[in-house]
């Protein structure tokens, strides 16, 4: 084997490590940039000014938060939610978890700044935080000018509260992944509805998710943003290239069958090929692969998040240039 002479290594070193830290620092600038950003919004502790209140307080505090209080529900309910002692303990855990209301307010801003950033017309909405019976499948919800944070999911894998959820729903019900999942719920509102039922659109459509998420969260793991753990997102790295020629040797990119969502978009223990690998994949692997597609689009492509969040799946996909990383 030819040898490489030291002068030409150590000069392939330099320009290496002159373009990372070019790229650190232009980072740097932008991450402070988005910082100086003003940023206001109101923010609202439900949960625990209802874990406070007494029964007395129940008219004072249907007045403050309207938006929780169904007129069709009669007080009868809420005074006996209020002396529940199951929930009561999970109004306990959930202030124990998140005593300090600038550690809920700060990540959310953070989140607020960089859609602002990209999308300068944004209008912060009203943020509360409430307990939601754990109801871990709709963590945030935007409605209208209303952001609501159930702070019960993200009291973290191992609580006690969430024995018998499955382990893939468990292992982000995390603090890390509240302003994820702020601005995964934003990103929901802003990219445009799949257009037709081919497969192609479903995994472009959350590719455009997960890629404005890692923006508005830059300092988020990879693997935390997708929902993986650091060995589900290892196995789709170095699986990327598999997975890719399985959907092009099945001709899937193009197929309507509705079940390749819940085989390969949709939450679960693991993807569906129906082969030996299926216990090792992480499931959503599909959203993965549309994720790849749409960053190394607006790699090769000078386009802004406003025309990402519209622009048709194949025009994406066939100027995308993507290609999948080998092993």
């Amino acid at each position: 084997m030819q040898q490489v002479s030291k002068p030409i290594l150590f000069t392939k070193y330099l320009i290496l490590t002159l373009c990372i830290g070019t790229l650190v620092s232009c980072t740097s600038k932008l991450e402070k940039e988005i910082q100086a950003i003003p940023m206001e919004f109101e923010f609202h502790r439900f949960d625990k000014d209802f874990a406070n209140a007494t029964p007395e307080d129940l008219s004072k505090i249907k007045d403050e938060y309207p938006i929780f209080f169904n007129p069709n529900v009669e007080d009868e309910f809420w005074i006996k939610k209020m002396t529940d002692t199951l929930q009561i303990e999970l109004e306990e855990e959930v202030i124990k978890a998140f005593p300090n209301d600038q550690e809920l307010y700060e990540p959310v801003k953070s989140v607020f700044q960089h859609v602002k950033y990209y999308f300068p017309r944004f209008e912060p909405p009203t943020v509360y935080s409430s307990t939601t019976d754990v109801a871990y499948e709709t963590k945030v919800i935007l409605s209208g000018k209303d952001l609501v944070i159930g702070l019960d999911t993200y009291l973290g894998e191992d609580h006690y509260f969430y024995e018998g959820v499955q382990k893939y729903f468990v292992q982000n019900m995390i603090k890390e992944r509240m302003p994820i999942d702020v601005a995964l719920e934003l990103a929901t509102h802003t990219v445009a509805p799949i257009q037709d039922r081919t497969f192609l659109s479903q995994i472009i459509y959350h590719g455009k998710l997960l890629y404005m998420t890692n923006l508005w969260v830059p300092k988020a793991k990879e693997s935390l943003i997708m929902g993986f753990t650091s060995d589900q997102w290892e196995w789709a790295e170095e699986n990327e290239e598999d997975v890719w020629r399985y959907f092009i040797e099945r001709e899937l990119l193009y197929s309507t069958d509705s079940s390749l969502k819940q085989r390969f978009i949709e939450d679960g223990p693991f993807s569906k090929f129906y082969l030996e690998i299926d216990n090792e994949s992480p499931a959503r692997i599909g959203a993965y692969m549309g994720w790849q597609i749409v960053t190394s689009y607006m790699r090769h492509n000078n386009a802004s998040l406003d025309e990402l969040a519209v622009l048709d799946a194949d025009l994406i996909f066939k100027n995308s240039k993507y290609k999948p990383r080998k092993k």
